[in-house]
């Protein structure tokens, strides 16, 4: 004789979520390294040509802000990233030698987050127990120290994203520069880089799951606002800066 559960569990297909938190480093590196590389060239050949300068000195300021952009960039970023890792490196190596010698103590510190996030007492020690178990020093990384695989620190990935991204930013304007006509410069300049910067804005707000209007909006006001001082200070002094 066969008997029919009252509470039979309801069938549950396959459900699979396509999180973007995982590439937030790569994405921030790439939009921060190419809207500085499209801005900061833009700005200076538009302020030098502002200052009246010819052609070659054009074309030597935004080849030189390329490079000197990249490497800063590039190194900017290293430092920064580094800076990050190590301190999770001395955090882990500090759970690392609490968990030798007070292995009873951060398992009941363990259980407690379990438990402040809504667990059982006894259910909060028995996972406690059980992760440590599989990966002591894991499970304390991710839920007491905030450390993931996902979003740890990798500055050497940084970097190159930076330089990279930052390059082919500043390729365009300067691109433009090298062969539009130097009395047109100073409105075709500012108006490439709005478009790719509306680009860059809309493409990185999609990838990040924003508001793709909200995102051009927000990158082209401030490169905007950065060109503008720097054609007023081109003016102003009439020099090559």
């Amino acid at each position: 004789m066969r008997i029919k559960c009252r509470y039979a569990l309801p069938m549950i297909s396959a459900h699979n979520e396509a999180h973007r938190i995982h590439r937030s480093g790569r994405l921030r590196a790439a939009v921060l390294g190419a809207n500085d590389g499209i801005v900061s060239t833009a700005s200076l050949i538009v302020g030098i040509a502002a200052a009246q300068a010819d052609k070659p000195g054009i074309i030597l300021a935004g080849t030189a802000g390329l490079v000197a952009g990249a490497m800063s960039m590039a190194a900017g970023e290293y430092v920064s990233v580094k800076s990050q890792e190590d301190t999770e490196h001395a955090d882990l190596e500090q759970e690392r030698h609490a968990l030798e010698h007070h292995r009873e103590a951060e398992l009941i510190e363990l259980a407690s987050i379990y438990e402040s996030r809504g667990l059982t007492k006894e259910l909060s020690i028995e996972v406690a127990h059980q992760l440590m178990e599989y990966d002591a020093l894991g499970a304390h990384a991710r839920d007491e120290i905030g450390i993931t695989d996902e979003l740890s620190a990798h500055p050497i990935q940084a970097a190159v994203w930076s330089a990279v991204a930052f390059s082919a930013g500043a390729a365009f304007p300067l691109l433009a520069a090298t062969l539009a006509p130097t009395t047109v410069l100073l409105w075709l300049i500012p108006l490439l880089s709005i478009l790719l910067l509306g680009i860059l804005g809309t493409t990185a707000a999609k990838a990040g799951g924003a508001s793709p209007l909200r995102g051009a909006l927000r990158v082209c006001f401030w490169s905007m606002l950065a060109m503008g001082l720097t054609a007023g200070v081109g003016k102003l002094f009439g020099i090559s800066l």
